[in-house]
């Protein structure tokens, strides 16, 4: 997974305007060749972690239909903590759009975060044919 260069100041707490949805740490089999983490398997968990609170307005099976952003700001390590946190952007007819910020924990720096990744994420409500379905509001 490649970084970009911008170096981040290690933060002292989480974002309070956002749920923590999902908290893990990645294993050995999850490296790359140079020892950090996959960005696939970021990916993943953040597909994940941001299909929590759509789920509640789905209520029922939903898809991932679009990625619309996602930056690695820094490298994601063995040994890190990383913390998942979501924020509801935009409730559509058929789809709900998340943002996911991920946060690690340094395994020599317990209790001080450093943002990793950001991404955007929507997904659709889907019924048993996997066509999109209106989501019910509530």
């Amino acid at each position: 997974m490649s970084a970009s260069s911008n170096v981040t100041a290690p933060l002292k707490s989480l974002p309070a305007d956002m749920e923590l949805v999902l908290k893990v740490i990645p294993l050995p089999a999850d490296v790359n060749a140079n020892g950090d983490i996959f960005g696939g398997w970021v990916m993943a968990q953040c597909d994940l972690a941001g299909s929590v609170i759509p789920a509640r307005y789905a209520k029922g099976r939903m898809a991932t239909v679009a990625v619309n952003e996602f930056v690695f700001k820094q490298p994601v390590r063995l040994g890190d903590i990383l913390s998942f946190y979501s924020k509801l952007v935009r409730i559509g007819r058929t789809s709900v759009t998340v943002t996911v910020e991920v946060f690690a924990e340094r395994h020599q720096a317990q209790g001080e975060y450093i943002k990793v990744t950001q991404a955007t994420f929507t997904y659709v409500a889907i019924d048993d044919n996997g066509r999109p379905r209106a989501i019910v509001k509530e």
